[in-house]
């Protein structure tokens, strides 16, 4: 039986909005929400599409407000929205070894625990990025950022590259399936001219 959730998108933005309201923390939610729609489609989860999405979007829903409590807020807050247990065990497992000890089981967890800081990585290098685009970005441009610590430093290398073990992946093909999905993104946004 595919994974389904109680909260529709319309109503899982809506709840993301509620405890967020920076514009940052909103894009780096829609972005993550379109990489694990990606990734559900490309590893054979299509039927469970709209669940990986909804995880995505809503997995720091308690950051912007309890930046100290990440992962540990987060069931609360998902709970009384009425959150099905699925959801809230692939949220609070994204913060695995960094604020608590529940691990990613589910590939979809998996999927969201290596992309997470990954997709904010690839964000600050398309913004050095003459043309601001994943256009054109390739594996090569990432992976000359990555190995430079000083760049995007609060994207954590160690849990990228955990998050690419959890997964059997080898830094590049992660990397690069990453990029594939952030340009999916950013596609379908430019045919409906609407870059948010």
């Amino acid at each position: 039986m595919p994974k389904e959730t109680k909260l529709s998108r319309e109503e899982a933005l809506a709840l993301l909005k509620r405890y967020n309201e920076e514009d940052f923390h909103l894009r780096h939610a829609l972005t993550v929400e379109a990489v694990m729609r990606y990734f559900a489609r490309e590893l054979g989860y299509a039927d469970e599409a709209d669940f990986w999405g909804v995880v995505g979007l809503l997995h720091d829903i308690d950051f912007e407000r309890y930046p100290d409590q990440h992962c540990l807020k987060a069931p609360e807050l998902l709970r009384e929205a009425g959150a099905e247990e699925d959801l809230i065990h692939a949220v609070v497992s994204h913060g695995w070894s960094l604020t608590v000890d529940v691990a990613p089981e589910h590939e979809m967890e998996k999927v969201l625990y290596a992309t997470d800081e990954l997709t904010g990585l690839i964000g600050a290098v398309v913004l050095m990025r003459p043309s601001k685009s994943t256009l054109d970005l390739e594996y090569k441009s990432v992976k000359k950022k990555y190995k430079t610590p000083a760049f995007a430093a609060g994207c954590s290398r160690e849990v990228i590259e955990r998050g690419a073990g959890l997964l059997g992946w080898d830094l590049e093909t992660l990397i690069t399936r990453t990029i594939l999905a952030m340009r999916e993104m950013e596609e379908r946004e430019k045919e409906a001219g609407n870059a948010i």
